[in-house]
């Protein structure tokens, strides 16, 4: 049997057209590409996930617990802070992490912050100090109006 080669689809370019392409004919400029704000060396030790949390107000991401090594049973200071919730290991703490690893949010704080049930939470481990940031929906949309608006305006960063 006896194969064929198939020829090449890419188009012929002919010089002086529109859409010619290379470093000497192009007819476009290069798209821009997005300016990114310098990384505070805190940022390179944040870990970040969004989590929902369950009718029980486990947070259904167990990742950020094992992120930060804490095991069942190790107990939990969990704080309500201008409308975030912060985790840390105390040993005083009420509250612990479950048997299966989960980490269950108390109502109390639930109500604080205004999660439901099926809520999703973006969760922020910071290894340095060993300390977990819950921030409820409601919060984040607090956070990022301005930055959402000045995005939708167009303005530059």
């Amino acid at each position: 049997m006896t194969t064929s080669l198939v020829p090449p689809i890419i188009p012929k370019v002919v010089p002086g057209r529109h859409g010619e392409s290379g470093p000497a004919g192009r007819s476009r400029p290069p798209l821009p590409v997005a300016a990114l704000a310098s990384v505070s060396p805190a940022a390179v030790d944040t870990i970040y996930a969004l989590s929902m949390v369950d009718k029980s107000g486990r947070v259904t991401d167990r990742s950020m617990v094992r992120e930060l090594g804490w095991r069942p049973g190790t107990r939990l200071d969990i704080r309500e802070r201008r409308g975030i919730i912060v985790v840390s290991p105390a040993a005083s703490g009420v509250d612990s992490i479950s048997r299966q690893a989960f980490l269950k949010l108390p109502l109390t704080v639930r109500r604080w912050c205004r999660i439901k049930t099926g809520d999703k939470v973006l969760l922020a481990a910071h290894h340095a100090v060993g300390v977990l940031v819950v921030h409820p929906v409601a919060a984040l949309h607090a956070l990022l109006a301005d930055v959402h608006a000045a995005a939708v305006r167009g303005d530059a960063a």
